[in-house]
């Protein structure tokens, strides 16, 4: 009788063990590099639920290997890397949590402002000026050209080393002055390690259809050289023009669309120039558009936001008015078109301030775009930032939840237009220099315009070594 209840019970215990091993999810039978990369194909909000819903592999869900792995696939591997040196280089690198930056990314609510030249501490500093290229490359700032007072040209190339991180006195290096010549209004973007320069008007008023290529040297002594060299050309280049906007666009191209052409015709015409591998030769080719299409304009931006994808925002139309359209340019070998993003302004707090010409409008960390500055029909200078949340555009219209305004912190400079601005490689530091600026009404200087030779860094507000998440 023992032996019959101590059989039962034992094919009892295999029969539930049995049932309870049917009943396992197919999941837990994956391995867990193989769960790793499919939850790297999922959105954010998946991946949260996922940690929520599964505890067998919520460790895997919230370690800071997926999501250093999630902000890589959604940042970028060079902004990072750009992170993670940064980091090191303040020692925060044992509080770095990537999921906790990926929250305070998506959450930016404000930038913090502070102050980065001083001609009071006896250095060489460049001269004020408007409509001038920044550019971030090869760990440097690079400023060309612009224009100075009396509506004179500038020729000259200056150099600052930024590194990691930034840093509250930079120190910047002269490095040529004619060669390309002088010019304001021209665009400058960065392909790789290269800047390719394009266009502009010298105070002659004319405008210049030229490329030019230009790369950041170190030497050993003086220092930081840039060579610029024309580029060759193997087919007809854009008509003349300046004050059009341009920007790279996949990995070895450059997008331009519009800007002031001869006899001060405003353009609304797009091209594309298609460069070699090493650099050496280009061809320029026009993107036949069909309709609808950004109608003409001038002072207005083009931000690539990822691959063949681009933004344009803004600008002066052809009856002088200031606009507040926002475009979607997707690019492709076979196909490129033009989509209007329409979105409802009067549902925006603040909203009947987005109309403006002579802004930037820079890619930044997390993959949305900033928008500072500019100046409105009545040339009324702006100091608010803007953030479009290129993630938001859907082709249901018109779309919701696209822009932002986010409080600015810290040292508050002057309201701006026609300023240069760039990002550094992680894209949490904007770093803006010059522009018009406020000034004392004078009988040379209609409605109080002055240059401006400042230049001031805006912070994302998104970590704090020294402070443990809310």
């Amino acid at each position: 009788m023992a032996e019959t209840t101590r059989r039962s019970s034992g094919a009892a215990t295999t029969a539930s063990a049995s049932s309870s091993s049917t009943t396992l999810s197919p999941i837990t039978q994956i391995a867990q590099d193989h769960i790793f990369s499919i939850l790297l194909l999922l959105p954010i909000d998946s991946i949260i639920s996922f940690s929520m819903t599964c505890s067998r592999f919520r460790s895997l869900a919230l370690s800071e290997s997926l999501w250093e792995a999630v902000c890589r696939r959604d940042w970028g591997t060079a902004a990072v890397d750009a992170l993670k040196s940064s980091a090191e280089a303040t020692n925060c690198q044992q509080q770095l949590s990537w999921m906790r930056l990926y929250k305070q990314v998506r959450q930016l609510d404000s930038v913090s402002c502070h102050r980065l030249s001083d001609p009071d501490v006896g250095m060489v500093l460049p001269k004020a000026r408007a409509s001038h290229s920044l550019n971030f490359v090869s760990d440097c700032l690079v400023l060309f050209g612009g224009g100075c007072e009396g509506g004179r040209h500038i020729d000259d190339t200056w150099v600052a080393y930024i590194g990691n991180g930034f840093r509250r006195t930079l120190r910047w290096e002269k490095i040529a002055s004619g060669i390309p010549t002088g010019r304001f209004g021209h665009t400058c973007v960065v392909v790789g390690n290269h800047l390719v320069l394009f266009g502009g008007i010298n105070d002659d008023g004319i405008r210049h259809n030229d490329t030019w290529i230009g790369q950041v040297v170190l030497h050993r002594t003086p220092g930081f050289a840039v060579s610029w060299r024309l580029l060759e050309l193997s087919s007809a280049p854009p008509p003349p023009r300046g004050a059009h906007a341009g920007c790279c666009i996949g990995n070895n191209s450059m997008l331009i669309h519009g800007g002031i052409g001869p006899y001060g015709h405003r353009l609304g015409d797009t091209w594309v120039l298609d460069l070699s591998e090493n650099l050496r030769f280009g061809t320029w080719r026009e993107v036949v558009m069909t309709n609808p299409s950004p109608p003409p304009r001038s002072g207005h931006t083009l931000t690539c936001i990822a691959g063949n994808r681009t933004v344009l925002f803004g600008g002066r139309g052809l009856s002088y008015n200031v606009l507040n359209d926002l475009w979607l340019f997707e690019f492709s070998g076979k196909c490129s078109n033009w989509v209007q993003i329409v979105y409802d302004s009067q549902t925006i707090p603040g909203g009947i301030s987005l109309p403006r010409v002579g802004h930037s409008a820079t890619l930044i960390l997390g993959g949305r775009v900033l928008i500072y500055g500019g100046e409105d029909s009545e040339r009324r200078r702006k100091d608010d930032f803007w953030l479009v949340d290129v993630g938001a555009i859907t082709p249901v219209s018109p779309v919701m939840n696209v822009w932002k305004r986010l409080n600015a912190k810290g040292y508050k400079p002057e309201s701006r237009s026609f300023h240069g601005a760039c990002t550094d490689q992680s894209g949490r530091f904007l770093f803006v220099l010059g522009g018009m600026v406020d000034g004392d009404v004078r009988p040379a200087e209609p409605g109080g315009l002055r240059f401006d030779a400042e230049l001031f860094l805006a912070e994302l507000v998104i970590y704090n070594c020294d402070t443990e998440e809310e």
